[in-house]
């Protein structure tokens, strides 16, 4: 029975990050209320984020026909902002980086930097319009980091700004081993692993050599998920 309610959370959660552009956490505690009502929540029912993004892959894949090529869009825009901002230690996490592209979830990109203005005056220099927002902490989710949002080539991108001191304890894997982000060689590899012939379709020409100069649209949300 228990096991029962915990895919129904998993699954209602999933649809929720898919379709609202819910962060984990808030999917989580709401489809908890949906599927249990006013009943207290029963001990070891809440999905924990394997779960979740087993639940939402099954969902883009049965759901969502854009999903590969979403991803792959994403992961090219990832691999060419790491790429020009290569200064500033730059890891990609989130959805670029597990494989998950919901339609809300943006390239999630990680610098670790001293100095978050160095980077705002980058990417003004680059006639890139951004708004700044606040993502929880990578070590501390009370704590807010600064970040950086945008569309680039129509696809939403979160740049958050991070102490190089905290570089080191990011690079830590999780309980289950898995790394929770990567440098853009990493990114390169999952790349091939995905398709090995990615560097040469014609995508990949038009982002590789230069970045296009020019003002972007606002983006004004996001999920750091």
């Amino acid at each position: 029975m228990q096991e029962a309610i915990r895919q129904e959370i998993a699954v209602t959660a999933a649809r929720l990050i898919a379709e609202g552009g819910l962060d984990y956490r808030s999917a989580r505690m709401k489809a908890a209320k949906q599927v249990l009502g006013d009943r207290s929540i029963p001990r070891g029912v809440v999905p924990d984020d394997e779960e979740l993004e087993a639940a939402l892959r099954e969902h883009l894949d049965l759901f969502d026909p854009d999903h590969e090529g979403r991803l792959d869009r994403r992961r090219r825009v990832a691999l060419e902002w790491m790429r020009l901002l290569e200064a500033y230690q730059p890891f990609v996490s989130g959805a670029a980086w597990r494989g998950i592209a919901a339609e809300h979830a943006p390239v999630h990109l990680q610098l670790f930097h001293d100095n978050p203005k160095d980077v705002e005056i980058d990417l003004l220099n680059r006639g890139v319009r951004f708004e700044v927002v606040v993502v929880p902490g990578l070590h501390d989710r009370e704590a807010e980091v600064e970040s950086l949002s945008f569309l680039w080539r129509g696809e939403p991108v979160l740049i958050s700004l991070h102490d190089s001191r905290e570089l080191r304890g990011a690079l830590k894997r999780n309980d289950r081993g898995r790394a929770e982000r990567g440098d853009r060689w990493a990114l390169e590899a999952l790349m091939a692993q995905a398709d090995p012939d990615w560097a040469n379709r014609p995508l990949a020409q038009e982002v590789l050599p230069r970045h296009r100069a020019g003002k972007m649209p606002r983006f004004g949300g996001h999920d750091d998920e």
